[in-house]
């Protein structure tokens, strides 16, 4: 029987974020799975994840999944050394102690940053490889927002990243590594394969695969796979790692080296000829509430903003408070707002129950510049324990744990307050407390696009709004200093310097 062995390991690093993600920080999972280890890590199935799209098909083929460890968390700043050396080794111990094997896959993102490694998933890549050596089939799925580094490619035999943001594509991912693994053990020998680093970083929000240009390039993207090219990739990266190989990639695997690199070369091509349509309207938080409001004058469904510089799933810690400020400053009605991460703000909810009011600091306890705690009276309107499933196409059925939670309610705007971070990407995530968000005229989601897979159905319009928070919307405002020169810090802005290079030149 084929023996397959199978891990996850799982962070999107913004190396400019207040938190860094510990140990504990895996153990819980945020919204991804909590840490699972040995045989309960083929528990992780029917949900969008990439490896359990990996354990049905593989278990399809008959193969024999020899498990080792999965390991995820929210977003944040850099992963800490000791929560890197852990899992890594509890990986590759995995693998090493799995006897007999055939083939490994792991389930990476990408874009992963720790205190000491520059390159996470290069650096795991090559340990994984020195422990089976070159003749063994290495198969990787990895996030679309991968910055994917010449060391992560040499290393694997294949890497295939999602090609939907909102990422509802996960688990259709991993089912896509098992195809092309079976193809790699029926052939027994390698494809070509050709790797492309694209000349600009492309801002989060204007990623969304759902809007052009990013849905005409993943349409021409999965025209050009078949007999010649069995599976092409293009990763619009994510552009707050500051290091030398963050931003976008194409990546090739063809029959022959002319297939591959005919396709890298045609996808890339595509995709800086596009340099000029991957922007957009950015609103302040004034701007974009007051526009909601007078849209919601006439509108039959919620109008719905995303707080993208706020978004836990870049690496915010999901606490600004600018959004709320400017629904209460303005007089939004019907609005509501989450979720606010405030264990403090939480427990002191439940202490008073619901139906008290409260004075609380609200949020802006992660010292973002430009934002500050919320003081001010609150009804408490609902509590929750955080237990929820959250059954949209993003989370697809995740169990939810978000601790200690509350709606609370100013004026006529509610805020979703949580003792852990999550993006709001689904809909119960609302409901949970209370909150119909059907029945809102406004809405605005601590997200930048994974909202839109459960909330662009039931939206009347979708606005961006850039509030304080540690993702900028507009990527030439990060403090680069590691990038590597000359690419172009957004679409057609200035080349990247090195500081060296600046106070010399």
């Amino acid at each position: 029987m084929t023996r397959i062995a199978v891990g996850g390991f799982l962070h999107e690093t913004n190396t400019f974020a207040p938190t860094k993600a510990t140990y504990q920080a895996f153990v819980h999972g945020g919204g991804w799975p909590s840490m699972v280890l040995g045989r309960d890590v083929l528990t992780i199935r029917n949900i969008n994840v990439g490896l359990a799209g990996f354990i049905e098909a593989a278990e399809a083929n008959g193969w024999e999944l020899v498990p080792t460890i999965f390991a995820a968390a929210t977003p944040s700043a850099h992963v800490a050394k000791d929560a890197y050396e852990r899992i890594a080794k509890l990986l590759v111990d995995g693998i090493a102690a799995a006897g007999r094997i055939d083939a490994v896959y792991l389930d990476l993102h990408g874009a992963m940053v720790a205190e000491h490694v520059d390159d996470g998933e290069g650096e795991i890549l090559s340990r994984v490889r020195k422990l089976i050596g070159r003749e063994l089939p290495l198969v990787v799925s990895l996030d679309l927002h991968a910055n994917v580094t010449p060391e992560m490619f040499g290393h694997a035999d294949a890497l295939i990243a999602y090609r939907t943001y909102p990422h509802v594509d996960m688990a259709a991912t991993g089912r896509a590594c098992a195809k092309h693994l079976a193809l790699l053990l029926q052939a027994n020998q390698r494809f070509a394969k050709a790797f492309r680093q694209l000349p600009f970083l492309i801002p989060i929000s204007w990623q969304a695969t759902c809007d052009q240009p990013a849905k005409g390039i993943y349409e021409k993207l999965a025209a050009f796979e078949g007999e010649a090219v069995p599976t092409l990739s293009f990763a619009p990266g994510f552009p707050a790692a500051d290091f030398a190989h963050c931003g976008p990639s194409v990546f090739a695997y063809g029959r022959t080296q002319a297939d591959a690199d005919a396709a890298a070369d045609s996808i890339a091509a595509l995709v800086e000829g596009h340099e000029d349509d991957f922007d957009g309207k950015i609103y302040s938080p004034d701007e974009g509430v007051c526009l909601a409001i007078e849209l919601s004058k006439t509108a039959r469904k919620p109008v719905i903003i995303a707080d993208t510089q706020d978004n836990p799933g870049a690496g915010g810690d999901s606490d600004t408070t600018g959004m709320l400020r400017a629904l209460v400053r303005n007089r939004a009605e019907r609005a509501a707002t989450g979720v606010i991460y405030d264990p403090e703000s939480a427990r002191a909810a439940h202490q008073a129950g619901s139906g008290a009011t409260v004075t609380l600091a609200l949020g802006g306890k992660s010292g973002i510049p430009g934002d500050a705690p919320y003081k001010e009276t609150f009804v408490v309107e609902k509590l929750s324990d955080g237990n929820f499933i959250a059954p949209g196409p993003y989370f697809g059925g995740r169990a939810m744990q978000m601790g200690a939670s509350a709606c609370l309610r100013i004026g006529d705007v509610r805020v979703i307050v949580a003792s852990h971070k999550a993006q709001l990407a689904d809909q119960a995530m609302y409901r949970y407390v209370g909150v119909e968000p059907t029945e809102q005229k406004i809405l605005v989601n601590k997200s930048s696009v994974h909202f839109r897979a459960d909330f662009e159905p039931i939206a009347e319009k979708l606005l961006i709004c850039a509030a304080p928070g540690a993702m900028p919307a507009d990527t030439a405002a990060l403090p680069w200093r590691r990038l590597r020169p000359g690419i172009r810090l957004k679409p057609n802005g200035a080349a990247f310097v090195p500081p060296r290079s600046r106070s010399t030149g």
